[in-house]
């Protein structure tokens, strides 16, 4: 198994617990994974952190170092061929390292269709010379694959089997040390360093635009690692006054506690729309990348609530438009609109049934039988 975001990570770590039920306690799960991973009985042969590279222009740097992995890998698993292969979401990794392993007859398994729907249609090519099987975690994708001659089934997403269907405000509330009356915003500017330097200070000037017209606002801020936090706490102390608690990681906690969101775009805005919370969606990237992602897009919305309504629900306010005023209006839009709150939790409240499927036992049942087929004598 490969993983290269913290996403796939938590992707992977629900297919394990699914396999460990199916497979035989001898069965070796290896490869490249995070901690979650390591945490179901994973052994990471490098750490996922070496791939996890965002944006065209950034990813440059890295490439050598990400190749030569590749070519260890692939060396590794074409002397030693395992039962199956899956690559977990890094599509632009993963999909060079299947083409070769599935050519030698090693079936190769992918988990999350990329974004063919939304942008860069064009690898429909390489997943069909790449691909065995997708594990899709959105219904509306394997319809797609299967008319591109690629097998798929559609096993629901982790996220909403995991967060309740009702979110316990009131108890994440305490658990965070948080007032239980009041309104509380929670924000959430990313889990890089890049991320943190490209939106962060206009989310805290945004923040600081809020407290100025609602004083009694507070604001709850989830820092992925200590390095994180020591950076955004450098953010806080340059605006000075903010009611704001930093905690380290639980971030889902965070959200759940909270009246309305901020948050930056990725798997996040899902997790936001799962616990049926108001938001608001931003991102800030370089110009280059920007006019890259812009040029492949097929969507006019880039938030997955967005894109799984089929529709605008919440706002997007993305790069030069991601102004302070232009986030501190909207966010306190959603945390005042009740008639756009009570149709925001019907909205995704449907969205949660329709993701709910018990993902690690249905993509397990998928994987077990590729390994199954694989070991049956001829």
């Amino acid at each position: 198994m490969v993983a290269g975001e913290p996403s796939g990570d938590l992707l992977a770590a629900s297919l394990l617990k699914g396999l460990t039920g199916r497979l035989p306690d001898s069965a070796h799960y290896y490869g490249i994974g995070g901690p979650r991973m390591q945490t179901a009985g994973f052994e990471a042969h490098w750490p996922m952190d070496k791939l996890t590279v965002r944006g065209y222009v950034e990813a440059l740097k890295h490439i050598p170092e990400i190749l030569r992995i590749r070519g260890e890998l692939k060396h590794q698993l074409l002397a030693d061929p395992p039962d199956v292969f899956i690559g977990v979401d890094a599509p632009d990794f993963n999909f060079g390292l299947e083409h070769p392993l599935r050519d030698a007859g090693i079936p190769t398994i992918h988990f999350v269709c990329p974004s063919i729907w939304a942008w860069r249609g064009g690898r429909i090519k390489k997943i069909q010379k790449a691909v065995d099987h997708m594990l899709c975690v959105f219904p509306f994708e394997p319809a797609i694959l299967e008319k591109a001659g690629v097998a798929a089934t559609y096993v629901g997403h982790p996220l909403a089997d995991d967060i309740p269907l009702e979110p316990d405000v009131p108890g994440a509330r305490r658990a965070l040390g948080l007032s239980e009356s009041g309104p509380i915003i929670a924000v959430l500017p990313g889990s890089r360093r890049s991320e943190i330097n490209l939106i962060g200070p206009t989310f805290f000037d945004a923040m600081q635009i809020m407290q100025q017209r609602e004083p009694g606002l507070r604001f709850v801020m989830p820092a992925a690692t200590p390095a994180i936090h020591a950076q955004l706490q450098e953010l806080a102390n340059a605006h000075q006054g903010l009611a704001l608690t930093i905690i380290d990681g639980q971030s889902q906690m965070a959200m759940t506690a909270a009246d309305a969101i901020l948050v930056k775009s990725g798997t996040v805005t899902l997790e936001a729309a799962l616990l049926k919370k108001p938001m608001v969606i931003s991102y800030k990237v370089p110009w280059l990348t920007g006019q890259i992602m812009r040029r492949q897009g097929y969507l006019p919305y880039v938030g997955l609530p967005n894109i799984l309504a089929g529709r605008f629900v919440v706002p997007e306010i993305l790069q030069h438009f991601a102004t302070p005023e232009a986030l501190a209006d909207a966010t306190l839009t959603q945390l005042h609109d009740e008639a756009n709150r009570r149709t925001l939790t019907e909205v995704f409240t449907q969205m949660h049934h329709a993701l709910r499927q018990n993902m690690s036992e249905r993509a397990a049942e998928v994987v077990a039988s590729v390994v199954e087929r694989r070991r049956s004598p001829a």
